[in-house]
């Protein structure tokens, strides 16, 4: 869907990307135990699972002019899970 955007709004200069959270410590659901979150946290290459902010820094990054050309894509924020 990224891709089709992208192509459809990049005359406007509108670009299209999205972002695929992994385990981010939200209270949604009901939030996690200290039991899942540790299994969780041993799944990824960084060792913890995401803060709200993980997520939010490369939204705000990907909205400055800073990464204007990127374009199209899906970008994985999982602190490396089952790599």
């Amino acid at each position: 869907m990224t891709r089709y955007m992208a192509k459809e709004f990049g005359e406007r200069r509108i670009r299209a990307n999205a972002i695929a959270p992994g385990a981010i410590r939200t209270e949604l659901g009901g939030g996690l135990n200290r039991e899942f979150e540790t299994l969780l946290a041993g799944q990824t290459a960084l060792g913890r699972i995401g803060e709200p902010d993980d997520v939010g820094s490369l939204i705000a990054g990907l909205l400055s002019d800073d990464h204007r050309w990127v374009n199209a894509q899906t970008i994985e924020v999982s602190g490396g899970y089952v790599v």
